[in-house]
């Protein structure tokens, strides 16, 4: 880029720029330890400049979204099912993993086994596929890092980046001459809206389920963590449903679950306590991790929400159709044809997938076995865990593995490394410093399903999302401090 780098005066006027813009439109985070300070808000994690993507990648991963929804919908609806071949694998995986996946599969077993309260069929699935762009083999081909089920973030401060950098470019900020991009590339992300519709049509479905004993407008209760850093991304999405959908919501963690919560004994529905609001959607952005739940009580109070009428966004098996293991497993094109039959679409997602290996005792868990231990510069091992910080990386994986039991091997899988390209040209501004490194980009695809235990209702893409971080940094969570928000110019 012919403006860049900036001079030290430049850029100071453009840190100011940004820190201003984000304070007035709300592109902000918790620091760590606020809750003593609860103003005490400050600037997200984002990048000075946006990022060139490749349009045809862009496009790809765009059209490509609804077909994802559409298999997991399916594997859900498929792991419903007690015959069936991800039913029996997802079982497996609860022994190896018991401390997680475990637990979430037992939560499952008793929802069946409680007979108690009419059964709510309808799933929300508020999904976000993420992708490193690979130029391993001199092209450029959208590379899957990962499907995400349960609590996707930055769908509210992710438009917000676009909006700015956006801004910065027609305000001749980056340049005094003239806006240096043509606004017409650059992507402005309408995924806070997008999701915040997803939510609201769901309520809609839950009163169309219902007699006139309904309430006139039920609710949507957010179940959020303690002490939450990333509540402003979260607050764009109620903000939407109340402005945009007249529908109002709540927050509550774990705790508020317990305490403020109860089930109609005739009919399941789930109340609050005080006020008799009915909650219509149960959405999550906590309950992803083992550190979520810190004591028993968490996860009894993930069964009392489970068995209620409410619909979950998501419930628990739509929840585990995003393990490593089911993506893993997709890699093989037999399994994938057992969820989506039509051989274009089937082509299209096989060719977003790496090779992705087991740790168990099959002829490819074997090789798997052998890649990890003699050749671990090519692969990282990821378990069944969401959040930054899981993962395991290259040469480090040996010893890690050689520190456990080899039964429990198979709660992980090693994936093939992706090799994006370096993008020299763009400053992180972390905590108003900022820091010109190489950086690598993960577009992320948001997409929004509705679905029963039949049929799909409902299928969307529902905006994007970029986020950078350090060539030198194995993770990539903004609010993990590992990365930070960027915005998509298209090339």
């Amino acid at each position: 880029m012919a403006h860049y780098p900036p001079s030290k005066d430049q850029l100071n006027e453009l840190i100011q720029e940004v820190n201003q813009w984000a304070i007035t439109n709300g592109l902000s985070m918790y620091p760590p330890k606020f809750e003593e300070n609860p103003s005490n808000a400050s600037v997200s994690p984002v990048t000075i400049y946006p990022t060139p993507i490749p349009r045809k990648c862009f496009d790809e991963a765009v059209q490509i979204q609804p077909v994802f929804n559409e298999l997991y919908a399916h594997i859900t609806q498929d792991m419903a099912q007690p015959d069936s071949y991800l039913h029996k694998t997802t079982e497996a995986l609860a022994l190896s993993d018991s401390e997680f996946t475990g637990k979430l599969w037992s939560l499952y077993l008793a929802t069946l086994k409680s007979a108690q309260y009419k059964k709510q069929t309808f799933r929300l699935g508020i999904f976000r596929s993420d992708y490193l762009i690979d130029k391993k083999k001199g092209t450029e081909q959208i590379k899957q890092v990962e499907f995400n089920t349960v609590s996707v973030s930055f769908a509210g401060l992710s438009e917000k980046v676009d909006r700015l950098h956006s801004y910065l470019n027609r305000a001749n900020k980056y340049d005094p001459k003239g806006p240096i991009y043509n606004d017409q590339n650059m992507v402005i992300s309408d995924s806070g809206y997008l999701l915040s519709k997803a939510l609201a049509k769901a309520v809609e479905s839950y009163k169309s389920q219902q007699s006139s004993s309904t309430t006139i407008d039920p609710i949507v209760a957010f179940i959020v963590q303690r002490n939450e850093r990333n509540v402003f991304d979260q607050k764009v999405l109620e903000l939407n449903l109340l402005e945009k959908f007249g529908t109002k919501s709540v927050r509550l963690t774990f705790d508020d679950v317990n305490d403020k919560l109860f089930i109609d004994d005739k009919t399941g529905k789930l109340f609050i306590r005080d006020t008799e609001q009915e909650i219509a959607v149960v959405y999550y952005r906590t309950g992803y991790t083992t550190t979520d739940y810190t004591s028993e009580k968490d996860w009894e109070a993930r069964l009392f929400l489970e068995k209620s009428f409410a619909i979950k966004a998501p419930d628990l098996l739509t929840q585990l159709s995003g393990s490593k293991k089911i993506q893993q497993l997709l890699t093989d094109e037999g399994v994938l044809g057992k969820y989506i039959s039509d051989a274009e679409k089937k082509s299209s997602l096989l060719k977003t997938f790496v090779k992705i290996y087991p740790l168990d005792d099959t002829k490819l868990g074997r090789e798997g076995k052998r890649l990890a231990l003699s050749e671990p510069s090519k692969y990282v091992l990821k378990p069944q865990r969401e959040g930054g910080g899981n993962n395991v990386y290259k040469e480090n994986i040996p010893n890690f593995l050689k520190g456990i039991e080899e039964r429990h091997w198979d709660a992980y899988i090693l994936m093939e490394l992706i090799e994006p390209e370096l993008n020299e040209n763009n400053i992180i501004l972390r905590d108003n410093k900022s820091y010109n490194e190489p950086i690598i980009s993960e577009l992320g695809i948001y997409g929004c399903v509705l679905f029963n235990d039949e049929q799909v209702l409902s299928n969307e893409f529902s905006g994007s999302l970029l986020r950078s971080k350090f060539n030198t940094s194995n993770e990539g969570g903004v609010a993990a401090g590992f990365g930070c928000l960027d915005s998509i110019i298209l090339h």
